[in-house]
């Protein structure tokens, strides 16, 4: 797979010095910017809406017009649906992957000829379609003819997409592959499961009682360490002390589901936490006073509900897996306990995620941190696992493809999300928020004049118009974080979920089984939203 991937990007590399070349294909040398800016769909809707003799365009008008302005937004959005779609199959395309190497194994199993490295033959085929079922590469595949049909659409260029890729921001993306390793590491998890043990020690230290302190305990940890660090911490110890009993199907979806959704609305009780809250905290003044008001004691509320649900549904799943795991004790039998982790390497540890935090708008400074904390990791060896970097990788690509496929969204969701008042506004941004990152879907309401506190003139709003912009704030981002646990791209930590436990689910986690496990904690938490007063 990494030898595809690699080959892949060197194509890519080669080829768009060529488009760039070739910016003569189709495109003037005073082409419109790629994507036009909401200031020019702006005047175009102003100047149509004047001609039609109307004070505003219709929803219908207004798409029609974006559609005609640029007409590669209907390609790209379709190109983007394609990659939704391709994550729906991915579980089909690791089956086949696992056929073609059941037949490989057998038709080379006499083969006697000499790799290198006594290396055995690996199948192609089989790699191919591992590579497109694997989740986190899809949006990267979907990139490719992305950018080969923005460099050949008439009106543009190689040279617009190389522009359009480069201006990317992908400070999250490097900063999740870094905190997902930070915090995977053997300190951070000894630490997080000795503390954890004292909280699940109350309830005897239960499959249940595990199963609830991590997933009451580390969401809110969220608000705190980033999501992504949280989501990290909370996967590694539900596989260590739920997934590896071998829950049912429907419990194993059920949790993940809900890991994902408290995940989410877990890092509301901050400004500087959550993807889509720190997308508009400046803009719209919110601070820590005003998290913890609106959303935090909401978030915590609807966490604490949501786990005690799912306790109760599954109460006899907990006395199976009980007996499952007093089972697979007797069976291991016992075995000597590591060495602990002493103090000083945690709070080491502690420190470099603290520093990856703080810096977190500083990619020089908190890559320069990773590199000491991979010198400290060598250096204290006999205390450490191994560093693993592909699963993080995996993820932060990931991220990347889907901030290249979600910045050309814009054309069409931000017109649908001005369209709303508040309840539907919150129900839109929900359900938006299932196919696209809920910080995009924030960011981009942030572009909507309706949800500015300022005028078009640079003032504060004031009376009934700073009171809608207020509602229609809240609801917006009320929604994003609500929906965030419904999809793998619903919000940014869940890759890194998805990556370490689909171990546990047949051909990895199905999307279908994962929204369905989402879906009673999302009706909860939208209750505690919308219906508790605010």
């Amino acid at each position: 797979m990494t030898r595809i991937f690699l080959l892949m990007l060197a194509c890519l590399g080669l080829c768009a010095p060529l488009f760039g070349a070739a910016g003569g294909h189709g495109a003037a040398e005073n082409a419109p910017a790629f994507p036009l800016p909401e200031t020019t769909y702006a005047e175009l809707e102003e100047k149509e809406a004047a001609e039609l003799g109307v004070d505003h365009l219709s929803l219908w008008q207004t798409l029609v017009l974006r559609a005609k302005a640029d007409p590669i937004n209907i390609v790209v959005t379709v190109l983007f649906f394609c990659a939704i779609v391709h994550t729906f199959l991915a579980g089909q395309f690791m089956k086949i992957a696992h056929d073609i190497e059941r037949r490989h194994q057998y038709r080379v199993r006499d083969d006697k000829r000499k790799y290198v490295d006594d290396k055995l033959p690996v199948s192609f085929k089989a790699t191919l379609f591992h590579f497109l079922g694997e989740v986190e590469a899809i949006f990267g595949i979907w990139v490719l003819p992305l950018f080969l049909i923005i460099s050949f659409w008439p009106g543009h260029s190689g040279e617009d997409a190389v522009s359009y890729i480069d201006a990317q921001d992908y400070t999250e993306p490097v900063f999740v592959v870094i905190i997902m390793a930070i915090a995977s590491s053997r300190p951070i998890l000894f630490m997080a499961r000795r503390n954890l043990s004292l909280i699940a020690g109350i309830g005897k230290r239960t499959p249940a009682a595990w199963w609830l302190s991590i997933l009451t305990v580390a969401p809110i940890l969220g608000s705190f360490v980033t999501e992504p660090a949280a989501m990290t911490i909370a996967a590694l110890l539900l596989g260590q002390q739920f997934y590896k009993y071998n829950p049912s199907p429907r419990f194993a979806y059920a949790t993940i589901g809900l890991l994902f959704v408290n995940i989410s609305v877990g890092g509301t009780l901050t400004h500087f936490a959550a993807p889509p809250v720190l997308m508009v905290a400046t803009g719209w003044g919110w601070g820590l006073e005003f998290m913890m008001s609106h959303f935090g004691w909401r978030a915590i509320l609807g966490i604490i509900l949501s786990n005690i649900v799912y306790l109760v549904i599954f109460r006899k799943d907990f006395i199976a897996l009980t007996a499952q795991r007093d089972m697979l004790r007797q069976q291991e039998g016992e075995t000597p306990e590591e060495e602990p982790v002493p103090t000083w390497v945690m709070l080491v540890h502690l420190g470099f995620i603290a520093w990856t935090v703080v810096t977190l708008h500083h990619p020089p400074l908190f890559v320069g941190g990773f590199l000491g904390f991979l010198a400290f990791t060598i250096a204290t060896d006999h205390h450490q696992y191994q560093i693993q970097l592909r699963g993080p990788l995996l993820v932060g690509f990931f991220l990347a493809a889907l901030k290249i496929h979600g910045g050309l969204q814009g054309w069409w969701i931000s017109p649908v999300l001005g369209s709303f008042s508040e309840i539907p506004l919150f129900i839109g941004s929900t359900v938006l928020t299932a196919f696209n990152d809920n910080a995009a879907i924030t960011y981009l309401a942030s572009q909507v004049p309706d949800f500015s506190p300022f005028t078009l003139e640079g003032a504060l709003k004031t009376g009934e118009a700073a009171l809608r912009a207020e509602t229609l704030e809240y609801a917006v981002v009320a929604g994003a974080v609500t929906g965030g646990g419904l999809t793998v791209i619903a919000n940014a930590p869940n890759p890194a979920g998805q990556s370490i436990l689909k171990r546990y689910f047949e051909n990895g986690v199905s999307p279908l089984g994962l929204a369905l496990g989402a879906l009673i904690p999302t009706l909860i938490q939208a209750i505690g939203f919308m219906v508790l007063p605010h």
